[in-house]
Parts: structure tokens; C-alpha cells; sequence
């Protein structure tokens, strides 16, 4: 490709609504041009990247025994209301209305149109197993689109879909596919981890997250450094806490006038934050047929002061597992008397329910509030003071330096961005659905079901985020819109300069390799800067100075000077850097 038949539309500045490097980056480079909130045109810069990327992806995904087909972008709403997610899945599903009245909607996923495929071409279990894929647009109204393809409304995913007809069938499957994902993502030489995951709103037992490391990820990833173990934030966990301790101190109600916080009451009573314990409550709500909320259960939620609720373990306590909320000031008041700041286990009514986090329950001579204004209580123990907690469960999110729950070390956190999720559904979507096969005995079965995603236009923007520098993007070479790009000096001055680099170009074009020419004749300082803004990993300059004397300036996207090389010898050299190019950070 001539850069002189290409379109090529930088800009010197980011638009003010550009916020993360990667949005910033790809609007300047011209990868991208906003069409509206969440919704980008593809330039063809950018449009290179994609179409590398899905490559990858097809090719992996195809070797790993995955038939490609395509689903409707528009799919009708009957399906969706067979899975009940019409209604569950809340305004981020886009639902419309043809010319007469019909409901569709503008698919997010495709799990409900995949299943149809299943129950009506897979019959037998002599048809099993089966993989569909597909690369797609997909669609979800984001309340907030921001951070251009990282959170984007229209975006295109690989989504995959597994059926088995067994449960050990379909985590072999499923295994297959976490394989091939390791195997795409190395290939996309990005540094990366696959974590542990909750499932979230799609459901499924087994997940994992695929999460490029990045100090500007929305996710929090922990991970042991010495072991294989990692989670996201939602589904670690830390080693089981010691044994409790006997009860040492009395019990005693102090007061902590206008300290209405752990940090407060532990700076005052001069103690470790560690041994205060923190009251958060919540509601569920039991509703009639028509909606209305006829009864309320409160909660009584506790952490260490120095803890966090992660509401993602919480909701899968039995009894807050249908949905919880936050109670009221007016409800706290009625069940404890006082309100929050000065909330603690003791003295509460017996309808109130008490979830312990696990670290809580082995504390012992700890520090909550006392249901009473400006007073906490100290020296409290379970047992002794009060009865054991209803339920013990873990329910916090994790710290850096908690034990690792494989006891082989202690825990960090990174950010990261997830660009792929793998899940095993088992016949959550089978049984909704009615999809059924005929087993090897003859009778109706459910399918067992997998489904496995890329986010195919998030991904450059990840790649990004973990590339770049004050110039520019640096891609690696697989997924770069261009792996090489040649610079002559004022061709239109020097035909020598235009001779040496139409023939490195033909001869690079020759073999294959994937290089863009820039014929524009710009001044090599605006040059450069196009092409290390744009990010290209290769760079050869051509000038007259060096040319009489045999020589080219060869650079990599991350070298900080360039290196001359013989002018017969570049060819060869840029192959060979090209053909033996590895991943410069794979799985971490």
C-alpha cells in the first residue's frame, strides 16, 4: 500500500471529551471518528487493526473445531421472553418495534438465537459436540458511553457457543476453548492473565476473564506471585482466617462523640482499624403480584473497619441471593434505634438477620457501635456478648497482602481490561428454551451449553492502553495497521531517495510482508511524527545523505535512535525481525 492511495486523517489535538489514552490516541491517529455518544465509524486505519485481530481470532477459533456462521443483529423478542431476559435485562437491552407493532431487539449477546439454531438442527447425540461462532455487531445502551471503544454502545464480539450432551462433555469443551483463548491471546503479544470470574447476568458454573494488564484497567485483578492463582476482584478469595482467640477484655460502652467511622473510632481509642468491625445494612423486599412491596427483611451485614463489601459475594448469600438494596435512614432508625454511624450487632431485634464476613467471625475483644449516638462498644465477643452470626461467609473484596487461598504466598492487585470471558452454562438456556436432543438411550435431553467471547473492537483499544508513549501508539507487530512503513526523504528532489525505496517496497511487497510506503513527500519531521503517533512497529528512513553511502535507517517503534544498515542488507533484516517476532509480553 502508497500512503499517496491510502487515507491517512491524524490530529494534533485529542477531542475534549477523550479521556483515557486509548480513545485520546485512536482519535488522533484516525483510527476512529465519533458518530455519536458510544458510536464510532471504523476509519481504515483502524479498520486494519479490527480485521487483524479478527483473523487471529477465526484462525484459532477454527482450529480449535469452531464452525462460523452469522446471527441476526435484529432478532425477534419472542426468544428473549422464552429466556425471561426481555424484561430481566433491564434499558441496556435495546428493544424496538417494526412498522406493526412486532418487539425485536438489537442483540447484546446471542445465546437465546443460537439455542433456536440447536433445538432445531441438532437432533441427535450423534450430532454432538458443536461449536458455533460468529463475529458480530453488537449493541448495548450504555447509560453512560465513555471511553471510546473501551465502553462503547455498538461494538463487534467474537461470541461462541458450545453444545454437549453431557456435563463432562461440555467442560471438556469448555477447556478446549479457554486453550484456544490462551493461544489468541498470545498471539495478540499483549501482556495478559486469565482469571478466575463470576459469571454475572449470562449465568453458568465455571468462568474465566481474560484481562489485558493495564494501570487504566476498570478492573481489579489479584493474583498470587507465586503461584498460578488469580481472580477478579468479584470472585477471589484469601486463605481461610485463623482460629478465634479467646475472649481477653470486658465489654464496655465508651463514647466516641462525632466519630461515626472505624478510621475515627480507632484513631480515637487508639487501636488498629483491624480490630473494629464495620455494620452495613440492606433490605430485601417481597413483592405482590402487582409489584408493590408488601414485606421487607432487614439485614445486618459485618466487615472488618478496614474491609469493603464486595456486593457481588453478598448477593450470593442464601436470602440475598433473589436481590438486595441498601436500607433507608427511616428503616435503620426503626430496627436499631439510631442512625448509621453508630450501628453494631448488639441489642438488635430478632428479626434482623446477621451476615458475618468470615474474617469478622474469628475476631475476637473487637470494636462496633452501640446502637446509641456518639458511643461505640469495646471488648466484644461472639458467644460471650452476643449470639454467633446467622450466617459466615466471605464477603469482602480482597487487600493486597491477604494469603493467597493456595497458601503459597501472599496477594497483589493490577488493573486490568477484560477483552474475552469464557463460561459454562450447563442447560440454563437448554431448559428455558425447551432445546432438547435424542440421547444414545432415545429419550429428550437438554444440551449442556458453553459460550465464550471476544471483544473484538475493545481489543485495540487495550492493546493501547497498555502500548503507547508521549509520541504515540506502539502496536505489536500482529495486529499493527501496517507491521512496516518506509520513509523516503524528498523523493521529489533526490531520484536516487525514490529509486531505493520503490524497490525495497516491491521487494518487501514480494514477500509478503505488510508494509505501507510513504509517497506524500512530507517534510520528515511531520512524517515522523504521523508514523510514531500511528504507531507502526518497523520504520525504514531513506535519505541521499545515507544513500551514498550504502546505507538506510532502520527503528523500531520502541528503539530511542535509529541504526543505519546496509542498503542490500534491509530487505533481508526486516524479514527476518518480521518472521521471527515473538510476543514481547504473553500471560503474566
Amino acid at each position: 500500500m502508497k500512503a499517496s492511495q491510502f487515507f491517512i486523517s491524524t490530529l494534533k489535538e485529542a477531542p475534549a471529551d477523550a479521556e483515557v489514552a486509548s480513545h485520546q490516541l485512536m482519535m488522533r491517529a484516525g483510527l476512529i471518528k465519533k458518530l455519536g455518544a458510544g458510536i464510532y465509524n471504523y476509519m481504515p486505519m483502524g479498520l486494519r487493526v479490527i480485521r487483524k485481530v479478527e483473523a487471529i481470532v477465526r484462525e484459532e477459533m477454527n482450529r480449535a473445531g469452531a464452525v462460523e456462521l452469522t446471527m441476526p443483529v435484529v432478532q425477534p423478542a419472542e426468544l428473549w421472553q422464552e429466556t425471561g431476559r426481555f424484561t430481566s435485562n433491564g434499558p441496556e437491552l435495546l428493544r424496538i418495534k417494526d412498522r406493526h407493532g412486532r418487539d425485536f431487539i438489537v442483540q447484546p449477546t446471542s445465546e437465546e438465537a443460537v439455542t433456536d439454531i440447536a433445538r432445531q438442527e441438532l437432533r441427535s447425540y450423534k450430532q454432538l459436540p458443536k461449536n458455533f461462532y460468529q463475529i458480530q455487531t453488537k449493541f448495548r445502551d450504555e447509560r453512560r458511553p465513555r471511553f471510546g471503544l473501551m465502553r462503547g454502545r455498538e461494538f463487534t464480539m467474537k461470541d461462541a457457543y458450545s453444545f454437549d450432551r453431557s456435563p463432562e462433555a461440555a467442560k471438556a469443551s469448555y477447556q478446549v476453548m479457554a486453550d484456544a483463548y490462551r493461544k489468541i491471546f498470545d498471539r495478540f503479544g499483549l501482556r495478559y492473565r486469565a482469571v478466575a470470574a463470576d459469571s454475572g447476568a449470562i449465568g453458568g458454573d465455571a468462568s474465566e476473564e481474560f484481562q489485558v494488564i493495564a494501570e487504566t484497567g476498570e478492573d481489579a485483578i489479584v493474583y498470587c506471585p507465586q503461584s498460578d492463582y488469580a481472580a477478579n476482584m468479584e470472585k477471589a478469595t484469601s486463605a481461610a482466617p485463623s482460629q478465634r482467640q479467646p475472649a481477653k477484655d470486658a465489654m464496655k460502652k465508651v463514647a466516641t462523640p462525632g466519630k461515626s467511622t472505624c478510621e475515627d473510632v480507632a484513631e480515637l481509642l487508639c487501636i488498629s482499624l483491624q480490630r473494629t468491625v464495620k455494620s452495613l445494612v440492606l433490605a430485601t423486599d417481597q413483592l405482590n403480584d402487582k409489584g408493590e412491596v408488601v414485606k421487607s427483611q432487614v439485614w445486618l451485614l459485618l466487615v472488618r473497619g478496614d474491609h469493603s463489601l464486595n456486593e457481588i459475594k453478598a448477593a450470593k448469600v442464601p436470602g440475598l441471593d433473589a436481590g438486595f438494596r441498601f436500607a433507608t435512614v427511616p428503616e435503620i432508625e426503626v430496627h436499631f434505634g439510631c442512625k448509621p454511624g453508630y450501628l453494631g450487632p448488639l441489642s438488635t431485634l430478632e428479626a434482623i438477620k446477621i451476615v458475618a464476613d468470615r474474617e469478622v467471625a474469628a475476631m475476637s475483644d473487637w470494636v462496633c457501635g452501640a446502637n446509641e449516638w456518639d458511643f461505640h462498644l469495646t471488648g466484644v465477643n461472639w458467644g460471650r456478648d452476643l449470639p454467633e452470626p446467622d450466617v459466615v461467609a466471605d464477603i469482602r473484596n480482597i487487600v493486597a497482602g491477604d494469603a493467597s487461598p493456595d497458601g503459597k504466598g501472599l496477594l497483589a492487585i493490577e488493573r486490568g481490561i477484560e477483552v474475552g470471558h469464557v463460561f459454562y452454562l450447563g442447560t440454563k438456556y437448554s431448559q428455558a428454551m425447551n432445546a432438547t436432543f435424542l440421547d444414545l438411550d432415545g429419550k429428550p435431553k437438554h444440551f449442556e451449553m458453553g459460550c465464550y467471547g471476544i471483544g473484538i473492537t475493545r481489543l485495540p483499544a487495550a492493546a493501547i492502553e497498555q502500548n503507547h508513549d508521549a509520541r504515540g501508539i506502539i502496536w505489536p507487530d500482529a495486529i499493527a495497521p501496517f507491521t512496516v512503513v518506509l520513509c523516503p526523504i524528498s523523493p521529489d528532489r533526490f531520484p536516487g531517495v525514490k529509486a531505493a525505496a520503490d524497490q525495497l517496497y516491491a521487494e518487501l511487497m514480494t514477500a509478503g510482508a505488510d508494509v505501507i510506503l510513504d509517497d506524500r513527500n512530507e517534510r520528515p519531521g511531520i512524517m515522523f511524527a504521523e508514523w510514531e503517533l500511528i504507531g507502526v512497529p518497523h520504520r525504514v528512513t531513506i535519505g541521499d545523505r545515507a544513500l551514498k553511502e550504502g546505507m538506510v535507517e532502520y527503528q523500531h517503534r520502541r528503539d530511542a535512535a535509529a541504526t543505519k544498515l546496509a542498503v542490500g542488507e534491509i530487505a533481508a533484516h526486516l524479514l527476518q525481525r518480521l518472521a521471527t517476532a515473538v510476543p514481547s509480553a504473553v500471560q503474566a
